[in-house]
């Protein structure tokens, strides 16, 4: 299975979990990452570093994060390119988690996952746009 771990600015990570735990039950390889207002860069380096090296069993690993070019985005490309297992994606979604979530463990690479997780992101944003109903007016007929 490919691990997952969800990280972001504040309790994005862990709100986005406990989430997930509500739609689609507990996750497993999955670990989530906050970076709280007290911590440091370094800490959150810590804090992913401990993050992949507890998914050890995982093949591969993809990391979903808030912000592109944010500090857990960054941090995730910094430790995680060099291990060659692990993929960074920015902009996640609660839709796209979930998703990403439960169709892990069928997807055949780390890369296509993370091909997956861009799209369903993607499809996930959605504007509600009213479209009023022609009124037919209909007779008393034959």
């Amino acid at each position: 299975m490919i691990g997952l771990i969800v990280t972001g600015h504040g309790h994005f990570a862990s709100g986005l979990t406990s989430s997930l735990k509500l739609i689609a039950g507990e996750p497993q390889n999955y670990v989530a990452v906050d970076f709280e207002e007290t911590d440091s860069t370094d800490d959150l380096a810590k804090k992913l570093t401990e993050a992949m090296d507890s998914l050890s069993e995982c093949k591969e690993i993809l990391v979903l994060s808030d912000l592109a070019g944010g500090s857990p985005f960054k941090t995730s490309v910094e430790i995680g390119f060099p291990r060659g297992n692990v993929e960074v994606i920015a902009g996640t979604n609660l839709g796209m988690l979930v998703e990403i979530n439960l169709t892990r463990t069928f997807s055949e690479s780390v890369k296509d996952l993370a091909e997956s997780a861009v799209n369903v992101g993607k499809d996930q944003v959605v504007r509600f746009v009213y479209k009023p109903v022609e009124k037919i007016e209909v007779s008393d007929g034959i």
